[in-house]
């Protein structure tokens, strides 16, 4: 059986993976020259289960008010003309009710421990070093108000099996030693023990490198031009310069490409770019620097241990297909980073970087079929890409091969829309 994936970032080369252990024979299509270096590219290093959570959740529209007033605030909006943007946002803000918060977060969270779990299998087969750690996450808090709310997301964690603790000022300090350096900012923590990290730009590059002596092949530096259907199955790929492909079966993994992609077969993929960014900074005191990664709650950043490095990540622009740099958004970053590790490293010599990520209304990634039955989606992980890859690669790969999948995945397809 052969299968064309679109796309060699995390997800679509953990995909081709999978795809190729269940024996296809497996032709990898990129448009850039290598693999991960786009969205998978410099993201924020989690692979966090128990933070997989969508951003549409109750209370958010009023968040997103007040976010929209301040100067280093996690959320942009800018219009950018188009019905799709203002479609998006309606249903995001649709599924801003308890009921779709729940139903969502519980599609959501047993895809991402699967997909941790087949990290730490797929980890151990290849023997992958990508600079990994498992350590967990902690989700720190500058006020009471927060801490308070965090209660209600440890007693949904704890309800659905995922190992959490809640931690006071001392705890948190215990738990990060670095943070005892800033007294007083910080009034407790929400601790994710089987949370890991690693960079996965890294994991993805060797990963890709044993895909391809396994018989995987890539090809960089090919744009796909259109899907070729007939009697409601896809036929061919059409590449730019009018070379044409053959394949049995074909999945999309191009991340926030995959819409235009689908769109001339007819296929509404709910998936817009909602642009992040981070920082890399050069580790000068390791022992000022985290232990792993810790996410502030206030400004929703990221900050994630790497061996040498600190990569600093957050954000979020709906602004469409904009790939622009704003050092006004790379300076919250920084200054996040000196309030809470002000020792870790000189941020004035951080690598910025900015990328879109794909993203769905309710935050579920679209992993299953189309009307098309030979057509596969992988995409519209959002900020999860990392930590869903491997599990959404193995169900895919396990629905394209007719076996069963072994979690529930009939929410993840696009007939949910």
């Amino acid at each position: 059986m052969q299968v064309i994936v679109i796309g060699a970032g995390v997800v679509g080369v953990a995909t081709a993976h999978y795809l190729r252990a269940a024996g296809c024979e497996v032709t990898v299509l990129e448009q850039l020259d290598g693999p991960a270096t786009e969205t998978s590219f410099a993201n924020a290093g989690q692979v966090s289960p128990g933070y997989a959570a969508p951003w549409a959740a109750p209370g958010i529209p009023w968040k997103a008010v007040k976010w929209l007033t301040q100067p280093h605030s996690p959320l942009k909006i800018r219009p950018d003309g188009s019905f799709f943007q203002l479609s998006w946002m309606a249903k995001m803000l649709a599924n801003c009710t308890t009921a779709a918060y729940e139903r969502n977060k519980g599609r959501m969270v047993p895809l991402a421990e699967y997909s941790r779990d087949c990290l730490r299998d797929l980890r151990e087969e290849l023997d992958l070093q990508y600079e990994q750690r498992s350590l967990g996450t902690l989700q720190v808090f500058r006020t009471a108000k927060q801490l308070e709310a965090a209660q209600r997301d440890s007693d949904i964690l704890s309800a659905i099996g995922v190992p959490n603790h809640l931690l006071d000022a001392q705890g948190l300090v215990d738990a990060e030693p670095a943070l005892a350096r800033v007294p007083g900012k910080l009034v407790g923590a929400l601790q994710l023990p089987n949370d890991e990290t690693g960079d996965c730009k890294m994991f993805t590059d060797k990963l890709a490198a044993r895909c391809e002596a396994a018989g995987v092949v890539f090809r960089y530096g090919v744009t796909v031009e259109r899907l070729i259907a007939a009697n409601q199955q896809i036929r061919q790929v059409q590449l730019k310069g009018g070379e044409v492909l053959n394949a049995d079966h074909v999945v999309l993994a191009a991340g926030c490409t995959s819409r235009a992609l689908a769109a001339p077969l007819g296929l509404d993929l709910p998936v817009y770019p909602v642009k992040g960014y981070s920082l890399t900074i050069p580790l000068k005191d390791a022992d000022a620097a985290p232990r792993s990664t810790v996410l502030d709650e206030s400004y929703k950043i990221a900050l994630t241990r790497f061996d040498s490095r600190l990569r600093v990540g957050g954000m979020a622009e709906v602004a469409g297909y904009d790939k622009h740099l704003d050092m006004g958004r790379v300076a919250t970053l920084a200054m996040v980073t000196n309030d809470l590790f002000p020792d870790a490293g000189d941020t004035s010599q951080g690598t910025p970087w900015t990328g879109l990520r794909p993203m769905t209304p309710d935050g579920t990634p679209l992993v299953g079929g189309t009307s098309y039955p030979n057509l596969w989606l992988n995409t519209g992980h959002g900020t999860l890409g990392w930590t869903m890859a491997c599990g959404s690669g193995r169900v895919l790969a396990d629905l394209i091969s007719k076996k069963k999948p072994e979690i529930e995945s009939s929410g993840l397809a696009l007939a949910r829309y």
